[in-house]
C-alpha cells in the first residue's frame, strides 16, 4: 500500500495563533502514528510562521516512525538538518508572503547549488527528495542532481473542479510519475490532497508515498487526528484493493 507521511505543520499554527502550549504538534504525530502512519512530516519555514525548531528536535527524538524534514534550499535550514539527521529532507520552493507553498522548486534555474546540497545531504546518510511540478524539464533536472526522490506537486489537481481539467491534470501526474520512475527516482506525491481526491493519485502505480497534512489536520477538528487518519489509510487500502 501507498505509505502515507502525515504532516502536521497546521497543528502548530493553531497553536501559534495563540501562543500557547497546545495544541500540541508532538501529540498530534503520535496520534498519527498509533493509527498507522508511517511517517511525520513537518516544514521549518524560514519565518517560523508554524513549526518551531524546538518541534523539530522533539517530533525527531520521540515519534516512532520516520521524519521528513521540509525545508528550503538556504545554507540556514541545510546546517539544521545536518545537524538534526532525519530520515529524509525535502526542498520545497518559499516565499515570504505566500499562504501555503504555491508551486513546485524550479530545479533547473539551479542545478549547481542543489547538486552542492545534495552532497552535503547524503554525506550525512540522509535521504534527499525534491517537490516539483509534473514537468518533464524538472524531471530531467532531478536526474541531474541525483535526487533520491521527487514529490509531485498535487495543488493544482485538487484546486480543479471541471471533470476534464481534473482528467487532463491527473494525466500530466501519471505521467510524469512513469517518467521520473523509468529514469530512476522513486515517486511520491502531496499537496491538496483529501479523501476524495487521494483516489486517483493511489492508482498511480509509481506513487509510492503520499505527504497529507492541511487536510488531516483539518478533520481532526471535527473526529480527532486519529479517526481522521485512520479514515484516510481505509480509503487509500480501498483505492488500491
Amino acid at each position: 500500500m501507498t505509505r502515507l507521511f502525515v504532516n502536521v505543520d497546521h497543528v502548530a499554527t493553531i497553536r501559534e495563533a495563540r501562543k500557547t502550549q497546545e495544541p500540541d504538534p508532538l501529540k498530534a504525530a503520535l496520534m498519527a502514528e498509533k493509527v498507522g502512519a508511517d511517517g511525520i512530516t513537518v516544514h521549518l519555514r524560514e519565518d517560523r510562521r508554524h513549526i518551531q525548531d524546538k518541534d523539530v528536535r522533539i517530533i525527531h527524538n520521540n515519534i516512532g516512525t520516520k521524519l521528513n524534514l521540509e525545508m528550503a534550499a538556504v545554507d540556514e535550514m541545510v546546517a539544521i538538518s545536518l545537524e538534526l539527521k532525519p530520515y529524509q529532507v525535502s526542498l520545497v520552493p518559499e516565499k515570504r508572503q505566500e499562504i501555503t507553498t504555491e508551486g513546485g522548486l524550479d530545479v533547473c534555474s539551479q542545478i549547481p547549488e542543489l547538486i552542492d546540497i545534495r552532497k552535503r545531504i547524503k554525506n550525512e546518510g540522509i535521504l534527499f527528495s525534491l517537490f516539483v511540478d509534473p514537468d518533464i524539464d524538472q524531471l530531467e533536472a532531478c536526474r541531474e542532481i541525483k535526487a533520491d526522490s521527487i514529490e509531485i506537486n498535487t495543488g493544482n489537481y485538487s484546486e480543479l473542479v471541471a471533470p476534464k481539467d481534473v482528467e487532463t491534470e491527473l494525466l500530466r501526474i501519471q505521467k510524469a510519475s512513469k517518467y521520473a520512475s523509468d529514469m530512476g527516482l522513486r515517486v511520491f506525491a502531496g499537496h491538496g490532497l483529501n479523501y476524495d481526491n487521494v483516489k486517483a493519485i493511489v492508482t498511480i502505480p509509481e506513487v509510492e508515498e503520499l505527504n497529507i497534512g492541511h487536510f488531516l489536520v483539518a478533520q481532526s477538528v471535527y473526529v480527532g487526528m486519529e479517526n481522521a487518519v485512520k479514515r484516510m489509510i481505509k480509503i487509500i487500502e480501498m483505492a488500491q484493493s
